[in-house]
């Protein structure tokens, strides 16, 4: 049998490696998302009320811990619902890169996002919603397309763009309902968070393609 060069790596599209690390992101993603219907389903069931007590608050001092817990919270099922899809599919991609790499990720997304979401937001409103990670993830992957040179992460942008391009207009602010702060601060999180563990790229003579602060296998 005859092994090609970097036919076991896991970051070169075609690879028997990509694709087994693909499918495994996939599983993984498509156990969270059961997890969120999980609290959703509890929080109504027991009217906890999470939404509030737990939500993004901006302003407001009480309403700070929300910028860990509001991604985990929606506002009923038709929110969870239009999330999903899109949560799955992203972050699919992302975590082929790396489990390491996806949970510093979207640590950093969530903490840009959040925060950008308190510091900017309406004093009156309480902002819950996976959508901050979700264009977070988009950022990341039209990021490690330019920056990584990686044409198949440019392309699961373009495709996604094209199925749900309409969403894109979600960083701006078309509806008060909507957390448009969320949406951009979610996808400038994204792009510092690819740039910050972006993956080095050796050449010829054992050198890097490009240096990294933090890099993560």
């Amino acid at each position: 049998m005859t092994l090609h060069p970097g036919s076991g790596d896991p970051h070169r599209f075609g690879t028997e490696a990509f694709y087994a690390a693909l499918g495994r992101a996939f599983v993984a993603m498509c156990a969270v998302v059961p997890f969120l219907f999980l609290i959703e389903a509890v929080d109504q069931g027991l009217e906890f009320g999470l939404d509030a007590t737990a939500g993004i608050i901006p302003k407001r001092i009480d309403g700070l811990d929300g910028v860990f817990f509001s991604p985990f919270l929606h506002h009923g099922f038709d929110h969870l619902y239009s999330n999903s899809i899109p949560l799955i599919l992203l972050g699919t991609f992302v975590l082929a890169a790396g489990a390491r790499r996806f949970l510093w990720s979207t640590l950093i997304i969530i903490l840009v996002s959040g925060l950008g979401v308190w510091f900017t937001g309406s004093p009156n409103s309480v902002v819950v919603g996976a959508s901050g990670v979700i264009f977070g993830y988009l950022g990341i992957l039209l990021t490690r397309g330019i920056f990584e040179r990686s044409w198949w992460n440019f392309a699961v942008f373009l495709l996604v763009g094209l199925l749900y391009g309409w969403q894109l207009v979600g960083i701006l602010p078309t509806d008060e309902r909507i957390s448009w702060q969320g949406h951009l601060f979610g996808l400038l999180g994204g792009v510092v968070a690819a740039i910050l563990f972006r993956r080095r790229r050796p050449v010829v003579g054992g050198s890097d393609y490009t240096g990294s602060t933090l890099s993560l296998p």
